[in-house]
């Protein structure tokens, strides 16, 4: 581990949005509150913008920013119903 990463802080999450299409949105963030506001207001992302509104269905913090990046590019390369399952595990 990098000398870096044991004094940064824990203050990230990774997310997922259920968007008003049904598709999901995987992200990162270090204030959730904000960034979603952001996204429904169509000015966090692309993707999310023409997909509104937008609903948090699935979250995980305690991440450095470089943990939540790697963790958010794990989960953004599984299938659509192993993502799914986790947010259905969390709602248990």
């Amino acid at each position: 581990m990098e000398q870096n990463q044991l004094t940064e802080p824990l203050n990230y999450v990774v997310y997922i949005l259920r968007c008003a299409d049904q598709s999901l949105y995987t992200g990162i963030t270090n204030n959730l509150e904000q960034r979603l506001k952001m996204h429904n207001l169509g000015k966090a992302s692309k993707f999310t913008r023409g997909r509104l509104p937008v609903v948090l269905v699935y979250m995980e913090e305690g991440y450095t920013r470089g943990q939540a990046l790697s963790r958010e590019k794990k989960i953004k390369e599984l299938p659509r119903e192993q993502k799914l399952r986790l947010i259905v595990r969390q709602e248990s």
